[in-house]
């Protein structure tokens, strides 16, 4: 029985091979694609539960292909969970591909074994079961946003929020499977100011999650992801 289907853009035959034949092992179907306008054309076809973008094609780059389908208009594109794989290890590379939207990142050369481990835990974070792309989050659904008042509903409780906390905490809601760099917080509730670092960010998410404990005392819906960003808790509260 399948238990996703996963698109995966690859240039190189042999690390095409070896990923299929792991992922396909665990039971899921793999479509392979080789240039960047091939997989953007299956993208738009046939629903995927998970993407794996090489970064250097023949005719592109994989985190392109993470960039347009973060802007997508259709839902479904924009939330898919995505993983880049690159040869190259630098930490710009690895931020960007994160900024960019990408859900995790894994360089060449790399076992095939991890790349599955990360898959299956990328689809597990994202609640995606066969075909369940459109079940939200188990957190997710525990906030209601409305936009046109910039105001939250969480746990059936009315949060008190400042500007910048409803604008940090609408980016989480948004993409509960992702994590969100510090950079691209800092993008989505201060717009790039030059005046705001990570420390302010981070002293924001404080402020947050204190103000949400407050009302799920047990229960954190905010994740720290050492080196990362931070992430929605996509576990449901116990």
């Amino acid at each position: 029985m399948t238990v996703g289907v996963i698109l995966l853009l690859e240039d190189d035959p042999a690390i095409a091979s070896s990923v299929s034949f792991a992922l396909e092992r665990e039971g899921y179907g793999v479509v392979h694609a080789m240039l960047v306008q091939d997989a953007t054309r299956l993208l738009h076809q046939k629903p995927f539960d998970l993407a794996i973008l090489d970064v250097g094609l023949p005719d592109g780059n994989g985190l392109d292909v993470c960039r347009a389908l973060r802007s997508d208009s259709d839902a479904s594109l924009a939330r898919l969970p995505v993983v880049v794989l690159t040869a190259r290890n630098e930490e710009l590379d690895r931020v960007l591909g994160l900024e960019l939207g990408a859900d995790d990142y894994i360089a060449k050369p790399f076992s095939p074994r991890e790349l599955v481990a990360r898959v299956r835990a990328l689809l597990r974070r994202a609640a995606l079961g066969p075909r369940s792309n459109d079940n939200p989050a188990p957190t997710a659904a525990m906030f209601e946003i409305d936009e046109p008042g910039q105001r939250v509903r969480y746990a059936g409780h009315t949060l008190v929020l400042t500007r910048l906390e409803y604008r940090l905490l609408r980016a989480l809601v948004s993409s509960p499977s992702r994590i969100h760099s510090r950079a691209s917080l800092l993008d989505a509730a201060w717009s790039g100011s030059t005046e705001a670092g990570d420390r302010t960010v981070d002293t924001h998410i404080k402020t947050l999650r204190a103000k949400l404990r407050e009302k799920t005392p047990h229960f954190d819906p905010i994740v720290t992801h050492r080196g990362l960003g931070y992430a929605l808790n996509t576990e449901p509260p116990r």
